[in-house]
């Protein structure tokens, strides 16, 4: 458990026991899901709320009379292994909660503020500053998926893959869960820029709206990849169907050699006496004429480019 009393624009590290005790200073709590239930009580967070942060499976809002509440569910092509996969967020005048599964994450970024490279003036500076950091690195995150969908593309050009769509098919309940993650934290931001507790000081929405902008845009990055994935997975289709086509190209050149043969065989398989069956040179000449039929139909297949 961290807890910090924010004075002077400084984060102070306290004991839980001070922070729980003062009303009127301003307090930030870093917690993880165990430690939210046990003192859930004495921070006057309801039980409803502390179940919503442990097991919901999605992000929302709710701004309730004199608190905002969010939940995110992160997924895990963003979270990876350095951010949290689950986060709940307690906001109220003078205090502000963060529970997670990876507190140290937190701890990274009041580290950053105690070092005065980033000045908190606010709980809600801070609380802009959690929301900045958690999405700074996402482009990067798309960028990567980008360069994997390409690289299958190249691969599918050299080479058709039988398993290609496979991974297509992976590639879009990736994207899938980054599109919804997006349009919820889209959603997140606009309901946050409307403040109706007044917890975010005027100065510090301006920065609110550049995240929902920023936000808008990765939303927009995950629909083009996922345009970008449909179209290969097409682009996939019509070669296979290419190929299909050049098969059966070739089983009908084919077909088409041996047809004129069949009907030679066929002729001279009939059970009734031809003059041909007497003549000296009657063998010879069938041999030679299926020969010449055989090129005959070549030549004309290939002046034709039909293979």
């Amino acid at each position: 458990m961290l807890v910090y009393k924010l004075t002077a624009g400084q984060l102070t590290a306290v004991s839980p026991s001070q922070s729980f005790a003062s009303t009127d200073q301003m307090h930030l709590c870093i917690l993880d899901f165990s430690e939210l239930v046990a003192v859930s009580a004495q921070l006057d967070i309801g039980s409803r709320l502390v179940e919503e942060c442990i097991s919901g499976n999605s992000c929302k809002f709710e701004s309730h009379d004199g608190f905002d509440f969010i939940t995110l569910s992160i997924p895990d092509a963003i979270s990876g292994t350095v951010k949290p996969k689950r986060i709940g967020i307690y906001f109220r005048a003078n205090l502000l909660v963060f529970a997670s599964d990876r507190i140290t994450y937190f701890a990274d970024l009041v580290d950053a503020t105690q070092t005065g490279d980033i000045q908190i003036s606010s709980l809600s500076k801070f609380f802009h500053l959690f929301f900045d950091k958690l999405t700074y690195d996402d482009r990067d995150v798309l960028i990567a998926i980008e360069e994997e969908i390409s690289g299958l593309e190249e691969e599918f050009i050299v080479a058709i893959k039988n398993d290609l769509v496979d991974y297509l098919i992976t590639f879009r309940k990736r994207l899938l869960s980054l599109k919804q993650y997006y349009e919820q934290l889209f959603e997140i931001s606009e309901a946050i820029e409307e403040n109706e507790n007044k917890l975010i000081d005027k100065k510090d929405l301006r920065y609110f709206k550049i995240l929902t902008n920023r936000i808008n845009r990765l939303f927009t990055n995950v629909l083009n990849l996922r345009d970008y994935g449909t179209q290969v997975r097409e682009a996939y289709q019509a070669q296979l169907d290419i190929n299909l086509n050049n098969v059966m190209k070739i089983f009908t050149v084919v077909t088409s050699i041996f047809l004129p043969l069949t009907l030679i065989v066929g002729w001279y398989g009939m059970n009734i006496m031809m003059p041909e069956f007497h003549w000296e040179y009657g063998y010879p000449f069938v041999i030679v004429l299926c020969i010449v039929v055989v090129t005959g139909t070549l030549l004309y297949f290939k002046k034709n480019k039909w293979f």
